[in-house]
């Protein structure tokens, strides 16, 4: 074998072994990744009941039933699709209706969203940025007035 074959050999299996251990990255963080999807990206997508997200969007007015103890019931809205979602624990102090909200948690078997973190808006002229550009692409957000309007940009 020359120096040079000797070369291409190491570099070959240097490509291999980072390849490799690039996959293997992948494949553990690949369990930890939670995707980001609006009400009616969860019903164009077809997300799967068990399936772990981010469900993001505005939580819709009259919508927010609380239960017994810390169990809290309330719908989050991108105004063309709705979900319900149910949480229990401590909500954040500036969840209230009308405002940006993102839940992570998961769907159940009846399409119902169970989520375990909410997290709410932090002042006026915020919101979570998936949440306001997926309402931006659907023509719903009005820059810094702190609500959806509907057919403003």
């Amino acid at each position: 074998m020359t120096r040079k074959q000797q070369r291409g050999a190491l570099i070959g299996a240097g490509l291999g072994a980072l390849g490799l251990a690039a996959g293997l990255v992948l494949y553990a963080l690949s369990d930890t990744i939670t995707f980001f999807y609006t009400p009616s990206d969860v019903v164009e997508k077809g997300v799967q009941p068990g399936t772990r997200f981010r469900l993001g969007g505005l939580v819709e007015d009259g919508s927010i039933i609380r239960g017994q103890g810390k169990t809290v019931s309330f719908k989050v809205t991108d105004t063309a699709g709705t979900l319900p979602v149910t949480y229990v624990g401590i909500l954040p102090d500036l969840f209230r209706e009308g405002q940006g909200v993102i839940a992570e948690g998961m769907l159940d078997a009846g399409g119902s969203f169970k989520a375990d973190t909410v997290l709410a808006k932090h002042d006026e002229n915020y919101m979570p940025r998936e949440v306001a550009d997926a309402l931006k692409e659907k023509g719903m957000w009005k820059h810094g007035d702190g609500a959806a309007k509907e057919g403003t940009q």
